[in-house]
């Protein structure tokens, strides 16, 4: 569960440093002025948006699976279901930060999007059975 939380720690990190980079590549074309970023209040390069709402993304639903995963370290599981449906989640959350500052198609954004909801879902309810039968 600790790797999975990690390998979140670092999606969010690459995120960041891409982000950042896109930013003062636009800056530096002439894109975008650098006191657009105070507010965000400027019409900005696709490439920033996307950038900066994925960075964004990573403290989102993300805080979910941290939460249900600190929970399992400290209630550890008896089987393997809840590590299978953190890494599900880790591997949809890659998916979606790839489609999205890539191609950003949003049908299979969306897709992925939602397969993430549905494994954090399913942790927190595994932990909840888990947790309420047990008191």
């Amino acid at each position: 569960m600790l790797l999975a939380m990690f390998a979140m720690v670092i999606l969010m990190a690459v995120v960041g440093v891409i982000t950042v980079t896109v930013r003062i590549k636009a800056v530096r074309r002439g894109d975008v002025h650098i006191k657009s970023f105070r507010l965000m209040n400027a019409e900005m390069p696709d490439i920033v948006q996307k950038t900066t709402r994925n960075f964004n993304n990573q403290f989102e639903l993300p805080v979910l699976f941290y939460t249900v995963a600190t929970l399992n370290l400290i209630y550890p599981p008896t089987t393997w279901v809840p590590l299978g449906l953190a890494w599900a989640f880790v591997i949809s959350r890659y998916c979606h930060s790839v489609i999205h500052i890539s191609y950003n198609h949003l049908l299979h954004r969306m897709a992925v999007f939602w397969a993430g909801i549905v494994m954090v879902i399913a942790l927190w309810v595994e932990l909840v059975l888990r947790i309420g039968l047990a008191s």
